[in-house]
């Protein structure tokens, strides 16, 4: 399964993806202030998006896109590693991966 994590802190990144190696997630952690966001992220299974760590143009963003692609879009209110391992636990048991 493939993700992409929009907001994440840049000094957490290697974090968040040995975290998502766990549940067989590869993840594409981007902080949300990149330019041209939507050609980085590509076609994701599913997209996590941190409420609290992306500026609204860049929510929107991300939300056209997804909506666009037909993907899910989780939203996660924490930028710790400890939330994205209970978010992706519930993503992955609801789509029959295992942890």
């Amino acid at each position: 399964m493939r993700a992409a994590f929009v907001g994440g802190l840049d000094r957490l990144k290697r974090e968040y993806e040995k975290a998502a190696e766990r549940y067989g997630v590869t993840l594409k952690v981007f902080s949300g202030k990149e330019s041209c966001l939507v050609g980085k992220i590509g076609n994701p299974d599913i997209m996590i998006l941190l409420t609290g760590m992306v500026s609204h143009s860049a929510r929107s963003e991300v939300l056209h896109h997804s909506r666009s692609l037909g993907t899910p879009v989780f939203f996660l209110h924490t930028n710790g590693v400890s939330g994205l391992r209970r978010s992706l636990s519930s993503i992955t048991a609801g789509c029959g991966i295992r942890e």
